[in-house]
């Protein structure tokens, strides 16, 4: 058995690597029917170490339950793919394939800590892409979108502000509402809308009075989420605003006043808000605060320097023993159990599709949709940065989850509707082209 999960352990890491190797490297092609090779395997190696990982995990525990989620993930995996074929040929193959392989390293590790929750996931993983099926064809036909800035900023202004009245508190942030015994996120929400506001807003060259009243809403959305102790989503709305400014002005000036601003906002914060500097004390010395503020973090870094660079093997490790695994600290069980290099893979694989979203977004010459696709690459990028961070000591913890890993419903969904609307918005800059050239000889 222990030779079985050894085996198990450097395959993943392998095949991990391979993966990793051909989604960098497949851009080189330019030859379709390389491509289309190319693509092919990495589809295959989507399935292969989802494979390993489900049959480590059943010959150490024999638990039926496990074939028949793996079934289902499979099932699941196929049937995304043939309908996501069938109906938009022309996608992004790459943040595609990238998305999945995300997903399938998140089903895996789910299913060790949690068999309750990875079913969870897989059924919010299903209904999201059934709901999305629908959203690229929308993006690429219909120009509605990008007049509504104005109601974009309200609603989710209103929204957020309806949660600091009717919201429950999980996790010590009040940023949660709860319908008949259903739960959800309205922070996740207002990412799409809050990114569709500025992009709307800021689409013909803003002048200052416009940038200033846009500024107003954003800093509210900002400050809404602060007041509900959920730093990770503050940082995430700031940064990403402060880069789509950067980017619709082209002026320097805003970015660096905006993050002097900042620090000074940050520092206002911390003499304010007991919350904050409960975080950055259990950052500064977790090990000294290890019975309290510290347990999280501490248990995290034990977990990471455990696995060391080739892990524990799967199911040999201790991630339940780290408060919010199953979400915000995710990435400690995966350092634990699969290893630095996987990691490190991981990381890379991130690192792909923020790359992969700004090719899109450079490649759009509608302002609208350049904005939109630069700030949700920001927006993506930045969050796997804070919870990577927080988790490894780098920052201090923002309880912010890894994008298409971790649990968690309202998160899932809004990260599958902001990759769907990518592919709708990389299927329209192709065809626009390609329309472009048609009549260019005219």
């Amino acid at each position: 058995m222990h030779l079985v999960v050894e085996l198990a352990q450097y395959l993943m890491i392998l095949l991990m690597a391979i993966y990793t190797f051909y989604s960098f490297s497949i851009v080189r092609y330019r030859n379709k029917r390389m491509q289309d090779k190319s693509y092919l395997f990495l589809t295959m190696l989507i399935f292969a170490p989802h494979f390993v990982g489900y049959l480590t995990l059943f010959v150490q525990t024999f638990d039926e339950k496990l074939i028949v989620i793996y079934v289902l993930e499979v099932l699941l995996f196929m049937l995304i793919n043939i309908l996501y074929k069938i109906f938009y040929p022309k996608k992004s193959r790459l943040l595609h394939c990238n998305m999945l392989m995300l997903m399938s390293i998140g089903f895996i590790v789910l299913s060790r800590i949690n068999y309750d929750l990875a079913v969870k996931q897989v059924l919010i993983v299903g209904l999201s892409f059934g709901v999305c099926l629908i959203v690229p064809v929308i993006i690429k036909r219909i120009d509605l979108i990008k007049r509504f800035g104005w109601l974009y900023g309200f609603a989710a202004l209103l929204l957020l502000i309806a949660v600091s009245f009717a919201g429950t508190s999980r996790y010590g942030a009040t940023n949660w509402l709860e319908i008949k015994g259903f739960i959800f996120q309205p922070s996740e929400l207002v990412k799409i809308l809050f990114i569709f506001f500025v992009a709307a807003m800021f689409q013909d060259k803003p002048k200052f009075k416009r940038v200033c009243s846009v500024t107003a809403i954003a800093a509210s959305i900002v400050l809404i989420l602060v007041l509900q102790r959920d730093l990770g989503g503050a940082l995430i709305f700031f940064i990403t605003y402060l880069f789509m400014l950067y980017i619709a002005t082209s002026k320097s000036f805003y970015l660096f006043s905006g993050l002097a601003a900042g620090s000074l906002a940050a520092t206002v914060s911390y003499r304010l808000f007991n919350h904050v500097r409960v975080r950055v004390t259990a950052w500064r010395d977790p090990l000294g605060h290890i019975d309290k503020e510290g347990f999280q973090i501490s248990q995290s870094l034990f977990a990471i320097g455990t696995g060391s660079w080739l892990g524990m093997g799967l199911n040999r490790g201790l991630p339940t023993s780290i408060p919010v695994v199953e979400s915000d600290f995710i990435f400690s069980a995966i350092s634990e159990e699969f290893g630095g290099l996987f990691a490190i893979c991981l990381i890379m694989l991130y690192i792909n599709c923020f790359f992969t979203m700004i090719n899109i977004s450079v490649k759009m010459e509608d302002i609208f949709y350049r904005l939109f696709c630069s700030g949700a690459a920001v927006m993506f990028g930045f969050q796997v940065f804070l919870c990577i961070g927080g988790v490894i000591k780098f920052i201090p913890s923002t309880g912010v989850t890894l994008p298409l890993i971790s649990y968690g419903g309202s998160s899932m969904f809004v990260t599958i509707l902001m990759f769907m609307i990518f592919q709708g918005i990389y299927m329209r800059g192709r065809s626009d082209k390609r329309q472009h050239k048609v009549e260019k000889p005219h």
